[in-house]
């Protein structure tokens, strides 16, 4: 029988790579100062206390290092960590076992928690509330309900919706965080630390031509940089320059705003197929050969915050920034830099 807690979910090779990176420490994170102090108080206050830290939720797009701040919950507590996921959680007893199993001041570590089924996330509720747990025996009139206490320990939910979750469970969270993208400034601490790891050469310019790439996400920065390394051991003398990483990333199919290939191709139809918009979501994502759920969780929050789509009542609009980007000339009608619409897009 498979562990709920235990998923694939990545090439392993990226995913040890990945783990390797991870700073151990709070100290050691990079970024999230607001955060990072925040987080700080609430552990050093349990620690003066000698309890486990309230339950912990942090929220904001993948990448950010959410992740990596559960494990450092756990490392600076001196504690365990469980880690599972919302959708490995199908049914209350999957949940009840691992509760059950967790040893005093333990730290379980719930991604993507809007995701966890409902009678799971009810018997949440009072594990987080009281430390304890009913196991429902039996079924029908003669069902009983047998209450079990659990150890007390401190949960820490992820979540990219936290207008997902519902309000009893982010109510009973003691501290909420929302984690912001990163600078260009901050990417660059994050290069230069796993360029020491990684054992990569990495020159000050060609970290800088990454971080502008990297779409603002620490994840992806790294993934860029093992990219590079690669291209920059094979086809150069192992030096990660600027005019190398600028090379290795067109390979990648990265360009300079940081959009890949899908990301291209929405604009592209948006604006080709569709004069701009508005179209819908679904209609754009049958003309990329993609499902709407991609078009609209992976590539629309980027192009939406880098200035080259927009979300109006009638669907979505390419602002003159995206014809610009893709050397055409916007009309008269296109979105202005500043996202400005016309009034007609909005007469509904």
């Amino acid at each position: 029988m498979t562990d709920p807690a235990v998923s694939a979910r990545a090439d392993p090779e990226d995913l040890d790579a990945e783990a390797s990176l991870r700073p151990a420490r709070l100290a050691e994170f990079i970024g999230q100062h607001r955060v990072r102090e925040q987080l700080e108080l609430v552990l050093e206050g349990a620690r003066r206390r000698g309890d486990p830290p309230d339950h912990v939720l942090l929220s904001g797009p993948p990448g950010l290092g959410k992740t990596s701040l559960a494990m450092i919950i756990a490392t600076e507590m001196g504690a365990a960590i469980r880690v599972t996921s919302g959708p490995a959680l199908e049914r209350a007893g999957d949940l009840a076992a691992m509760l059950s199993n967790l040893l005093p001041g333990d730290v379980m570590f719930i991604d993507e928690i809007h995701r966890i089924a409902r009678p799971a996330e009810e018997m949440l509720y009072l594990a987080m509330e009281d430390f304890r747990v009913d196991v429902m025996v039996g079924k029908g009139p003669g069902a009983t309900s047998i209450p079990l206490d659990i150890a007390p320990f401190t949960l820490v939910g992820a979540t990219t919706r936290a207008g997902a979750l519902t309000g009893p469970l982010r109510d009973r969270f003691g501290f909420t965080a929302h984690m912001e993208f990163y600078e260009s400034a901050e990417l660059d601490q994050v290069l230069r630390r796993a360029a020491v790891i990684l054992g990569v050469r990495l020159r000050p310019d060609g970290a800088d031509e990454i971080a502008r790439r990297s779409r603002g996400t620490p994840r992806i920065a790294n993934r860029l940089l093992r990219r590079v390394r690669d291209y920059a051991e094979v086809r150069a003398d192992g030096e990660v320059t600027r005019e190398v990483a600028r090379a290795a990333l067109a390979v990648y199919d990265v360009d300079e705003l940081g959009l890949d290939r899908l990301d291209r191709a929405v604009l592209s139809a948006l604006v080709r197929s569709f004069r701009g918009g508005p179209v819908g979501v679904s209609t754009l994502a049958v003309a990329v050969g993609e499902e709407p759920a991609t078009v609209e969780e992976v590539c629309e929050p980027f192009l939406v915050r880098a200035g080259m789509l927009a979300r109006t009542p009638r669907g979505r609009v390419a602002t003159a920034g995206a014809w610009r980007h893709l050397d055409l000339e916007p009309p008269p009608t296109a979105f202005g830099d500043q996202g400005e619409p016309p009034p007609v897009l909005f007469g509904l």
